[in-house]
């Protein structure tokens, strides 16, 4: 929603105090004169000012009025272009901007900017030609970055760099996703608050866990080990259970140092660490499921046993009688079937965790046969080709054993019927059944029940290959799946169907996420390795050393207090000067009242956007996770901050740490400019708008004004927290409240 902008209407100040300097120096002349004068004098001139003082007082304030017109067109025409032209001067030497200043004023002034336009244009073509220099000479180190960020893509395993205070430096896109999975609001705002650079570790992970971990790689790096590892089990908020293998990062200077006895300890210096992580969960379950079957049938068949031999004692008795013999003998046979019952019970519930921790991998169906295709022609000397394949299915197989199925039942339709072609299809099995079923079709003679049962029960056997102590009834039942033979007697064709099972949806791998190149260089910063953790107050801390979360919010209206509720939230995070632009956080919110029909053409929000969107009492804890320990920033912060203030007591979310207001920043480095719109601030600093009016939008271009303000700031000796905020309090700007 558009907000209401306080209009700058400075009074000229240099225009009151001329007028009042001309007015004394009237009455100065006044007195001097009258002084002069004699009595008679003085009384004939007193009678004819007495006669003449409306015309007097009318003239004056003609007088006044005129002299204070001409000196606001002075100032307007010889010291405002001037004052603005030193405002903008400053922007385009301070900042990383190119435009021409509009040429206005007197001819000096005028004559003045021209010089500026010209020696901004030369500055423009040499920066050009250095920016042309950089880049022949840095390609060498880009390249080795980019060759870093696809190797870190690529990997199926979670990565993720910290330096010694737990700041998160590099991760690759796989931990991300892990991350969001482990988030308790992954379903607001996609778990960003757990994962982004400049984040610490230790929102998932116990420091002390961490640091005993680093100190045991410090101590067997004092001891010569030459890849020090630690590894240790922790429990996250959602119950997940994470296996983190710990590999430290070497400073510099201690890895160009070499491996001498007296040196170990300089070796053993650290700059940060290194964390894999896997999710265990799923075989923590599996195993404490197992450790449960065998102690169920441990303590079963104990009582079974103990039964049985005592009926066995009882049997041994001569003089037992017949009916007593045949009750004993009954409880013999009913513990035996209880006891052989629990076991074929074990039986297949080991098979099946048998088939569980069988090495089966994730894998696109489309990869699968395509290598099956090939292997084919390669081994059999038939031709093969795919006939339909999905190309969203991921399978979880064992490939190598899979393939030698295909490939062994190719090979004996080629020898016992001379078939020639086969396709290969795959397509989801109906019925959601977590299956999917993979076709191996030919055309030929008919082949009976018996046939394919021989063949599904023969060790599998290919041409020039040993042969294999599989059959494919046990490759068919390690995966758990089905295989059978059918015909399709109106195309003339047959085919062999085998079920294999589906990859679980939070483990398939979207190869679009891996190998997208333009998202790469977002996921690393190692200039972070040069900063700590700071002890002293943020209001001490330098601007540059801080982390902000920039933000925005869409509103149905102006007005909190009257019931007007946030209707989207976004934001981006600014780490070690960087504006990150794929670490965001955008929410749409269900205000749970009607979003009124003049807002809609501003914002773009149709109330049926927000129907189905979370509410703001689930929205606010995730945004204050993604904003933690960091400054908030926003254009006009005191409308933002009204409507997040009125909700703390609904939701319990306190938004405490400082805020900035690049309105009020502006204003306190441009106090002559006309206007601190987002626009106008955005024009001066050559900043593009895109996105107007939409939360995500507006929140990066006020990122954009505020990395560009903040050298600015510095120009004018304001360099800390506490500086920026006690210059933003005294501006005209910072009296007005909402």
């Amino acid at each position: 929603m558009s907000r209401r902008r306080p209009i700058d209407r400075r009074w000229p100040a240099g225009a009151i105090v001329l007028c009042a300097g001309v007015a004394l120096w009237l009455a100065l002349t006044a007195v001097v004169l009258w002084a002069t004068l004699d009595v008679p004098q003085r009384a004939q001139v007193a009678s004819l000012l007495g006669s003449r003082v409306p015309l007097l007082v009318l003239m004056g304030l003609v007088l006044a009025a005129g002299a204070t017109m001409a000196v606001r067109a002075l100032l307007a025409h010889f010291v405002e272009p001037a004052a603005q032209l030193v405002e903008q001067g400053r922007v385009l030497a301070s900042a990383e901007v190119e435009r021409e200043l509009p040429v206005r004023g007197s001819a000096e002034t005028r004559a003045l900017t021209d010089l500026v336009n010209r020696l901004v244009a030369q500055r423009a073509l040499l920066r050009r030609d250095m920016d042309a220099r950089v880049r022949d000479t840095s390609r060498d180190i880009e390249q080795e970055k980019s060759r870093l960020a696809a190797l870190m893509a690529e990997l199926t395993q979670s990565v993720v760099v910290c330096n010694l205070d737990g700041r998160v430096l590099l991760y690759n896109q796989r931990a991300r996703q892990q991350f969001q999975a482990l988030s308790q609001t992954s379903g607001v705002g996609g778990g960003a608050e757990l994962l982004g650079l400049g984040r610490s570790i230790y929102t998932v992970f116990d420091r002390k866990l961490v640091a005993h971990a680093l100190e045991n790689i410090q101590q067997r790096m004092l001891r010569g080990i030459g890849q020090p590892s630690a590894q240790f089990v922790t429990t996250t908020a959602t119950g997940q259970l994470l296996r983190v293998q710990m590999a430290p990062v070497r400073s510099p200077q201690a890895m160009s140092l070499p491996d001498t006895a007296e040196l170990v300890a300089d070796r053993a210096e650290l700059s940060g660490f290194v964390l894999m992580l896997d999710n265990i969960t799923r075989d923590y379950e599996q195993a404490s499921h197992r450790d449960h079957a065998l102690h169920a049938l441990t303590e079963g068949s104990r009582s079974a046993l103990a039964n049985m031999q005592a009926a066995l004692d009882v049997l041994d008795l001569p003089d037992l009688e017949v009916s007593a013999r045949e009750r004993f003998l009954g409880v013999i046979r009913e513990e035996t079937r209880t006891l052989s019952q629990r076991i074929a019970a074990l039986d297949a519930d080991a098979a099946r965790s048998f088939k569980a921790r069988w090495p089966l991998e994730d894998m696109l169906g489309a990869d699968l046969l395509n290598a099956a295709m090939r292997r084919i022609e390669t081994v059999t000397g038939m031709s093969a080709t795919t006939l339909e394949i999905d190309a969203s299915l991921w399978l979880r197989v064992e490939s190598f054993s899979l393939l030698q199925v295909l490939v062994y039942l190719a090979g004996r339709l080629s020898d016992e019927f001379g078939v020639r072609f086969v396709e290969l299809r795959l397509t989801p099995a109906p019925a959601a059944s977590g299956r999917a079923q993979l076709d191996l079709i030919w055309s030929g003679q008919a082949m009976s029940t018996e046939t394919v049962m021989s063949w599904e029960l023969d060790p599998m056997k290919t041409a020039g290959a040993d042969t294999s102590g599989l059959t494919v009834r046990d490759v068919v039942e390690r995966h758990g799946g089905a295989f059978w033979f059918e015909r399709e007697r109106t195309r003339h064709q047959a085919f062999f169907r085998l079920l294999v099972p589906l990859a679980d949806p939070q483990d398939r791998l979207d190869t679009t996420l891996y190998l997208r190149g333009e998202s790469r260089p977002e996921y690393y910063d190692f200039d972070l390795f040069r900063t700590t953790e700071q002890t002293r107050s943020l209001d001490d801390r330098p601007l540059s050393d801080l982390a902000y979360t920039v933000f925005d919010t869409e509103t149905t209206g102006l007005d909190p207090a009257q019931g007007d509720e946030i209707i989207q939230i976004g934001a981006a995070r600014i780490v070690n000067g960087k504006l990150l632009r794929h670490e965001c956080f955008e929410q749409l919110v269900n205000p749970r009242r009607s979003i009124p029909a003049a807002s809609i053409p501003i914002h773009g929000i149709q109330p049926s956007m927000v129907v189905d969107q979370p509410t703001i009492a689930k929205v606010l804890p995730a945004f204050r996770a993604f904003a933690q320990d960091t400054v908030l920033v926003a254009h006009n912060a005191a409308f933002d901050m009204r409507f997040l203030q009125l909700k703390e007591k609904q939701t319990g979310v306190v938004f405490d740490q400082p805020v900035l207001d690049t309105l009020l920043l502006s204003a306190v480095l441009h106090p002559n400019q006309d206007s601190h719109r987002l626009e106008a601030i955005a024009e001066r600093l050559d900043v593009p708008v895109i996105g107007r009016h939409t939360a995500m939008g507006d929140a990066m271009v006020t990122a954009e004004i505020f990395l560009k303000l903040l050298p600015l700031l510095a120009e004018r000796g304001i360099h800390t927290l506490g500086q920026a905020r006690e210059a933003s309090q005294r501006t005209y700007y910072a009296r007005l409240k909402y």
